[in-house]
């Protein structure tokens, strides 16, 4: 049981990863990666490791976010 919550929490977490939230910045984005990073790790979902891996996957996507903000490169 707690195998189908794992994996359906982290789906929704990579899911969410890759769409942001229609109008969502990507502040808002990487808070909400966070949030539920830590959601799942306090309902025991996730260990540590992948606590932390979940966290370097939404650092990177900020990252990358950021770096296209007013560098004159439009998503679409």
């Amino acid at each position: 049981m707690n195998d189908d919550r794992k994996k359906a929490a982290l789906d929704a977490w990579y899911r969410l990863l890759r769409e942001p939230e229609v109008g969502m910045d990507c502040e808002e984005h990487y808070d909400k990666l966070l949030k539920a990073a830590d959601e799942m790790a306090g309902a025991g979902l996730i260990n540590n490791a992948e606590w932390r891996e979940l966290v370097r996957d939404a650092r990177g996507a900020f990252s990358i976010a950021i770096d296209g903000v007013g560098s004159g490169i439009v998503s679409r």
